[in-house]
């Protein structure tokens, strides 16, 4: 007999020859599902390992940046005290940067990642940097094949990277630097995020830093400087001059007053506010307190006249330079006071001086500096007072600091971005001690308020 063989494709046998093929699919399919997952799931445990590594350099570079925003004032501070003591307050450059590596190192080992100072960076300017950079680098073990224990796993290679920064409050954050549009056009400065005088800031400082000490309050800075355009939207939205007052009357325009909270604030306000210089204006409004130390924001060049007593102008000052330096000071958005001091370090108000290195006039250019600020005449006290402010409110930009812009004034600023400091020449360092101790202090301009926040 002849055994029959079933030729492929023929009718009898289709059933079955569809069944083997579709069972080798089924199970090709189930062995890619398979694989699928277990790539999947190794994917999403290095994800995972990625994810932990992210979010401890993230918090050590966050944790790196709060310490510079504490720290960063004190780079200001003189480095010698009167008598020539040693400053503990100051800080040197490499200090300052190192109680940021510092804090981000404890932020890593208490997250459990691994940071060294090395992948520790501050991109940017080389002096008193305002940005740090934190760097993770590290290996996870993940898991490649189920039930076979640690032979199933797989060193993985994970980095991570977090930049933070001390962002300014306000211009910084694209705000305006000066007022306009109200009754008062002079600079400003920001206290979490509102605008005022720079005056009316450091008397809410003191004020903020005594609540809390005192009472462990946290005043809030509800409203501040408002233009008149600003006051006619209120107007608008609530037309009831009880509670809002018409465009052009509110003090808000003035940039003294500020708003502020919380509610249980109040009391403590109503009554220790005068002593920092603030008066609450209105019975009916607990919250409005206004600053009345300085009407005319003496303390930046914008006083009244002298014979009023509320100019910025010292004594010191000859009657014919007075005028000229407070429209300076007010152009340029730098103390009439600070000004005067150096002129009186430079040339003690002789238009005609000169030095022998070549620097001429009242504010003692050298010719191309001179030129540089378009001086074309340095004998010229107006014209020079003028140049002296522009050049004093570029390197106050630069460096943040009256000591380090003196210093650059004195010395170039070169000299002051080399070293990080003011340099160690005797007659730089004398300069400033001078000009310093004329002012009472450390000038009139303080450094500029931060916030910490993630870039990168």
């Amino acid at each position: 007999m002849t055994r029959r063989i079933h030729q492929p494709g023929t009718p009898s046998g289709s059933r079955a020859g569809e069944s083997g093929q579709a069972l080798v699919l089924v199970l090709g399919v189930v062995a890619a599902v398979l694989v699928g997952v277990l790539v999947l799931a190794a994917f999403g445990q290095a994800l995972g390992a990625k994810s932990r590594h992210q979010r401890g350099a993230d918090l050590a570079a966050i944790s790196a940046a709060a310490a510079m925003k504490d720290a960063y004032p004190r780079l200001f501070e003189p480095p010698v005290l009167r008598g020539g003591l040693p400053n503990p307050r100051h800080l040197s450059d490499s200090e300052y940067r190192s109680l940021a590596v510092a804090a981000a190192l404890r932020a890593g080992r208490a997250n459990g990642v691994a940071v060294r100072p090395t992948d520790i960076a501050f991109p940017g300017s080389p002096v008193a940097p305002t940005r740090v950079r934190v760097q993770v680098r590290g290996t996870e073990r993940v898991r490649v094949e189920p039930g076979r224990g640690e032979r199933a796993r797989r060193a993985v290679a994970v980095e991570a990277a977090a930049t933070a920064e001390l962002s300014a409050t306000g211009a910084g954050l694209g705000m305006p630097d000066t007022a306009s549009g109200g009754g008062y056009s002079g600079p400003l400065a920001y206290r979490q995020g509102k605008p005022m005088r720079p005056d009316v800031a450091q008397a809410f400082d003191r004020m903020a830093a005594a609540a809390d000490r005192e009472a462990g309050l946290s005043l809030l800075v509800v409203s501040g400087f408002r233009s008149d355009a600003e006051q006619a939207r209120l107007f608008a939205a609530n037309p009831d001059p009880r509670w809002v007052a018409r465009p052009g009357q509110s003090l808000h325009r003035n940039a003294t007053e500020l708003d502020l909270g919380p509610n249980a604030a109040y009391g403590w306000l109503a009554a220790n506010a005068g002593r920092f210089g603030f008066l609450k204006r209105y019975s009916w409004e607990p919250w409005h307190f206004g600053y009345t130390r300085s009407p005319g924001s003496a303390s930046l060049g914008y006083g009244r006249p002298a014979e009023g007593g509320g100019s910025a102008i010292p004594a010191f000052v000859p009657v014919q330079f007075r005028a000229p330096l407070a429209r300076s000071a007010q152009r340029w958005s730098v103390g009439a006071a600070l000004l005067a001091a150096q002129i009186q370090a430079e040339s003690g108000f002789n238009p005609n001086a000169r030095s022998p290195a070549g620097a001429m006039g009242i504010a003692q250019f050298m010719p191309a500096t001179a030129a540089a600020y378009g001086l074309s005449n340095p004998f010229d006290p107006v014209a020079a007072i003028d140049a002296q402010a522009h050049l004093m409110r570029d390197l106050l930009g630069q460096f943040g600091s009256v000591p380090l812009a003196l210093a650059a004034y004195n010395a170039g600023p070169a000299a002051v971005a080399q070293y990080g400091a003011i340099p160690p020449y005797a007659e730089t360092q004398a300069y400033v001690a001078r000009i310093l101790a004329m002012l009472g202090g450390v000038g009139d301009i303080a450094p500029p308020a931060f916030e910490v926040r993630l870039v990168a």
